[in-house]
């Protein structure tokens, strides 16, 4: 697809409310990654942000949006509801298949801590139109019910110092079906606060894609 590269910020309705996004559109795009952020997060996430400005270089489209509005967010309990944070991520999917600029890019997703739980569910839910998901740091283990269900390619990225997340991503690992792969970042605790390690999961990541959305 051609286009010549457009940042947007726009807005997604679903469930009666509208969610802010941030929507970067490369020139030859290969592919567009929506994120998912983690709890307590929002598409202006400083980690989310800086990944998705490496996988723009990398050649791809990416879309950062709010899970929750700003209101929705002050509801703690609304920051672990996995259903509604899933559904929202799927409706943020059906919304890139329809706009115009994105509507042919294959689709990947990008799952910080709990976002990865959404990531993985929606996948399960979507199918074969999503084509590869990769996790940072993630918890794919509160979507424990879902992996077996998960065909699109998933790479689980956790610091090496990140232990209990470890064990987390491992029993997640057993349970996914597709091709899967985890990769432990060297001297990386869970946020790869690091120096060059955030890097690291970014040149990770945007070799799954590169792999996966074709």
């Amino acid at each position: 697809m051609k286009t010549l590269s457009k940042y947007q910020e726009v807005e997604i309705s679903v469930d009666s409310v509208k969610l802010k996004g941030d929507l970067m559109v490369v020139e030859n795009a290969k592919g567009i990654v929506l994120f998912s952020h983690g709890s307590g997060s929002s598409r202006l996430s400083p980690r989310n942000v800086f990944v998705a400005e490496i996988l723009q270089k990398k050649g791809f489209a990416t879309l950062l949006f709010d899970l929750l509005t700003e209101e929705e967010d002050q509801l703690y309990d609304n920051r672990f509801d996995l259903n509604l944070l899933t559904n929202r991520l799927i409706a943020a999917t059906k919304w890139v298949q329809n706009f115009p600029q994105t509507s042919l890019l294959p689709i990947g997703y990008f799952g910080a801590s709990t976002g990865a739980a959404s990531a993985l569910k929606a996948a399960a839910e979507i199918g074969t139109p999503v084509k590869a998901v990769v996790s940072r740091g993630g918890r794919p283990d509160l979507a424990i019910d879902d992996l077996e269900l998960v065909i699109t390619p998933t790479l689980l990225i956790i610091g090496e110092r990140d232990k209990l997340v470890i064990q987390l991503n491992d029993q997640a690992y057993q349970k996914l079906r597709g091709p899967r792969k985890m990769v432990f970042i060297t001297n990386a605790t869970h946020l790869f606060p690091e120096e060059g390690k955030l890097e690291e999961v970014a040149q990770l990541a945007a070799g799954w894609f590169d792999e996966y959305l074709k």
